[in-house]
């Protein structure tokens, strides 16, 4: 039996991927889906304008956001860095037909996530802080102040609570990365106690 039968058929599950900027969150989602059919990626809603770059997201202007809110369009929403984040309730048209669906979410949202969707994994992807500092001085979107204020914060702890916590190291070769996630989406590895 392959890893991916491993997932049930009937809904799949959402995997939150989570970690500091410049941890690679974006790449080691893309190489996932990319390797396996049974996971897609979601595309947040972002009141961020199209030309910021980054991650692949829908640009949106605060009253459109809030329009789609109020509406109940988003499954899960929530503000950050002085921006506006949804997850579109189109996740659930994914999760019926079995897949399990990636998604970068913010730390503040993880335990609400955990109510909402029920299935529900965490992968808490690390890296070392000159990896981190490497990588963000490397992008070249934040000066030396704010590269330090993003390490600062890498450190902080996640939500007490979280039923199914695994912690991926990507501070060397992303295929391992992926490997390590793999174990961790389909139950070969032992979820982090917090």
């Amino acid at each position: 039996m392959s890893a991916s039968a491993n997932i049930k058929s009937d809904k799949g599950p959402v995997i939150a991927v989570v970690g500091p900027s410049g941890v690679g969150k974006d790449s080691l989602m893309e190489a996932l889906a990319a390797m396996d059919p049974k996971l897609c990626l979601m595309r947040r809603v972002v009141t961020r304008p199209p030309e910021a770059g980054g991650e692949d997201y829908d640009a949106v202007s605060e009253e459109d956001f809030a329009q789609r809110a109020a509406a109940g369009q988003f499954a899960l929403h929530w503000p950050a860095h002085g921006l506006q984040y949804g997850i579109p309730r189109s996740i659930e048209d994914l999760r019926a037909a079995g897949q399990g669906v990636l998604v970068n979410l913010s730390r503040a949202v993880l335990l609400q996530a955990q109510e909402i969707f029920g299935d529900f994994i965490v992968l808490s992807v690390t890296a070392s802080p000159q990896v981190l500092a490497e990588r963000l001085t490397g992008r070249g979107r934040e000066d030396a102040a704010e590269v330090q204020r993003r390490l600062a914060r890498a450190s902080k702890p996640l939500p007490a609570g979280l039923r199914r916590l695994y912690q991926i190291d990507n501070s060397r070769d992303l295929a391992d990365a992926v490997t390590a996630a793999r174990a961790a989406i389909y139950a070969l590895a032992d979820p982090v106690r917090a």
